[in-house]
């Protein structure tokens, strides 16, 4: 297999995406000159801690959010994390008597599903997993019945970080607001299990944004109408490090560890000036040109879509493309090649200067199987063909030639494999 061009192709910004310059720069000089504990009540030290405010301020304006409603984490795994468990920590410690209830959905990213795993374990709460239609659209209905007395919170992720399939938020949200104001008149505000703040907001919403940031609308959270969301620095071309829990004002979450006393008593640490800067100015880049990059984006994945199909009848591999089509994230391509190992596939392109990301879909002993893919395509059973996932998610970056890369690329490695099927 020879080919005359060695282009490095970046694939993979669902995974991370590289740093904008105009962030990098401006995070040298608050690393540099301002580096004094934003804690301290000297001079310098009062300089970072108004640097901070100002710029959560500004993050907080983002999303038409209040400044206190924004609390800075190390990711969005941690911030996540603080959602699911400090909802549940803090519904605990008013010693209600019932064990409270999580609904999430079978596709989440494992930020949720360890988490919720994890307090299933313990016996700390009870939780149930909705499932999701053939292109991962959560199950409205079921999500309905699966409301109950003790549900606490409703973890939904925005878009899907695997097959970038965008999920009915307001939707949810709607379903959600209905419950509360069903139970409040079927209770009433007096009750022996519950409290009557609680009684009036539980169910929380919570939503991970992480993939939607880039391509979807999150101007105005009240409209989005979630109480919780989180989302990472690290998928909008800011550094690593850092993430933002969203929190209203009315809700209330335990910490998870003890310590200092920062991000309002939630998150304790010293904070990093550079890395507040970072994802402040990256979230200002995104928001300026994200309907232009939605737009171009849109193009170039329809575009590649159709030329990786095409490569069914060009090889005659099996290949279909997982999600669904028109609810999908603009930068993203989840396609299945029947009868070649995504590993392969993956190392192969690499070879070739393509990064891509995988997972094996019919390995039920790999610990790198897809849960997703197994979610909606029903697949796996014993003597299923072997079958890989690729995930190719676009970026500022990626042009429309470069899906044409990648698909003579896929095409030259399906037939180097060919004779071996």
């Amino acid at each position: 297999m020879k080919f005359l061009f060695k282009k490095n192709i970046y694939l993979d910004h669902a995974g991370a995406t590289p740093i904008d310059n105009k962030v990098f720069k401006k995070m040298a000089l608050y690393e540099r000159e301002f580096f004094a504990n934003p804690s301290a009540i000297y001079e310098s030290g009062v300089k970072v801690r108004n640097i901070i405010e100002e710029n959560r301020s500004k993050i907080a304006k983002s999303i038409n959010a209040h400044n206190d409603e924004i609390i800075i984490t190390g990711s969005g795994t941690e911030s996540d994390a603080l959602a699911i468990m400090g909802v549940v920590l803090d519904w605990r410690n008013k010693n209600n008597k019932k064990i409270p209830h999580i609904i999430t959905t079978q596709i989440e990213h494992p930020a949720i599903l360890e988490n919720c795993r994890l307090l299933e374990e313990r016996g700390e709460a009870e939780v149930t997993y909705v499932r999701v239609d053939k292109e991962g659209i959560v199950d409205l209905e079921e999500l309905k019945d699966s409301l109950k007395e003790n549900t606490v919170l409703v973890s939904v992720m925005y878009a899907n970080n695997e097959i970038g399939t965008i999920q009915p938020i307001q939707e949810i949200a709607k379903i959600i607001r209905h419950f509360r104001k069903e139970k409040i008149a079927t209770r009433g505000q007096t009750s022996d299990s519950f409290e009557v703040r609680p009684l009036s907001i539980f169910p929380l919403f919570h939503t991970d944004a992480s993939q939607a940031m880039n391509y979807l609308y999150t101007e105005n959270i009240e409209k989005l109408g979630v109480d919780l969301m989180s989302f990472n620095s690290s998928k909008i071309y800011g550094p690593k490090g850092i993430g933002i829990l969203f929190k209203k004002r009315n809700v209330n979450l335990s910490p998870l560890y003890a310590g200092g006393g920062q991000e309002y008593g939630l998150r304790s640490g010293t904070e990093s000036v550079s890395l507040i800067v970072g994802i402040r100015e990256a979230l200002d880049i995104t928001n300026k040109i994200k309907q232009q990059e939605i737009e171009r984006l849109t193009k170039i994945r329809d575009y590649g879509i159709k030329k990786l199909l095409k490569l069914s009848e060009d090889t005659g591999y099996k290949i279909i493309l997982n999600g669904s089509k028109t609810e999908r994230l603009p930068n993203n391509i989840n396609i299945s090649i029947s009868g070649i190992s995504s590993e392969l596939l993956v190392i192969e392109l690499s070879a070739l200067g393509i990064s891509v990301s995988e997972k094996s879909a019919c390995h039920s002993t790999d610990d790198n199987s897809s849960y997703v893919i197994k979610a909606i395509r029903k697949i796996c059973k014993k003597g299923d063909e072997e079958e890989g996932s690729l995930r190719i998610s676009l970026g500022r970056k990626t042009t429309k030639g470069d899906m044409s890369i990648l698909a003579s690329s896929i095409k030259a490695i399906l037939g180097k494999y060919k004779k071996w099927k």
